[in-house]
């Protein structure tokens, strides 16, 4: 009898613990976005690891061109790590190597090493440029149009190397008026 209550108040607090932080960590994205609305979420996946957890938000306007990705990995990088696997995957989509290598130099000053359970989340305002963030503090801010659609479209375009996690990211809507892709609605 006592461990079932154990287990039912151990279960309950998690939960509790759980949703606040993530409504507490969600008031940045929803500042930002002026009302954050999710679009989509999943995980990736490689070899049979789970990496991290992804989720994709829009502002309450989803023909607004400001959006957010939010990252909470389950295994740990360091921040070198995470900025060499953005440039290999810019490369695939087609980003000129000095382009590519130039903004992994960038993102390799500021990206944090993670541990499971933390995030990384990157915000784009077309006016700001691209806002990073880490646990929901501010990291850097990369500015220009082109950065914002070759890093996001590691996850959002069409060419992406994982089609499971866009097409989940995206759900039964579009992807941000920035990649231009025609969709029907």
């Amino acid at each position: 009898m006592k461990t079932t209550f154990f287990f039912m108040w151990l279960c309950a607090s998690i939960s509790l613990f759980s949703s606040t932080g993530f409504a507490r960590e969600l008031a940045y994205i929803d500042t930002a976005l002026n009302t954050a609305k999710l679009q989509g979420s999943g995980k990736l996946t490689w070899w049979g690891f789970h990496i991290y957890d992804a989720a994709f938000y829009r502002a309450s306007n989803m023909n607004s061109t400001e959006f957010a990705l939010d990252l909470r990995y389950r295994k740990s990088f360091s921040g070198t790590a995470i900025a060499d696997r953005s440039v290999e995957e810019m490369r695939k989509l087609g980003v000129p190597e000095a382009q590519a290598q130039n903004w992994g130099k960038q993102l390799a000053t500021f990206l944090p090493n993670v541990e499971p359970g933390q995030n990384l989340t990157a915000i784009y305002a077309p006016k700001q440029g691209t806002t990073f963030y880490f646990e929901g503090k501010p990291l850097a801010q990369i500015s220009g149009a082109e950065f914002p659609k070759a890093f996001f479209g590691i996850w959002l375009d069409p060419k992406t190397s994982a089609p499971k996690l866009r097409e989940q990211l995206l759900g039964q809507s579009c992807p941000p008026p920035l990649f231009q892709e025609t969709c029907n609605q």
